[in-house]
């Protein structure tokens, strides 16, 4: 069993930056692949950002590349998702998620996580 807690969401102008956190409990995030997604309101929840365990690779959906950057804090247990240049467009609940078993080639599936956060809020507006 893996516990997600997620914090650092809010409310924040175009162009802001904003940082979450999802702090894990259970399994060490060092050595099972952590995710972001995010879901806007009315729409799918959609992949955001992947780390894969033991130093794997990162991935990023293409809308978020160059903006965001996942990565990870072993003595803390604890993975984060940096944001800068939020846009309207990035307003959504965005969620912690993960599992041990997740392959490469579906990274991007939701449907691969086992583990997922109760969801943080994250609104950009002017």
């Amino acid at each position: 069993q893996v516990q997600l807690v997620e914090s650092g969401g809010g409310l924040v102008q175009p162009g802001d930056s904003l940082k979450l956190s999802c702090a894990a409990s259970g399994r060490s995030v060092n050595r099972i692949t952590m995710a972001w997604f995010r879901q806007a309101l009315g729409k799918e929840r959609d992949f955001v950002a992947a780390i894969r365990g033991n130093g794997g690779s990162l991935h990023y959906a293409n809308s978020v590349k160059g903006r965001f950057s996942i990565s990870r804090d072993n003595a803390k247990n604890t993975v984060y998702l940096q944001m800068n240049n939020l846009g309207v467009e990035d307003t959504a609940v965005y969620y912690c998620a993960a599992d041990a078993n997740v392959i490469l080639s579906a990274i991007r599936d939701k449907q691969q996580y086992d583990y997922w956060g109760q969801g943080t809020q994250v609104s950009v507006s002017s």
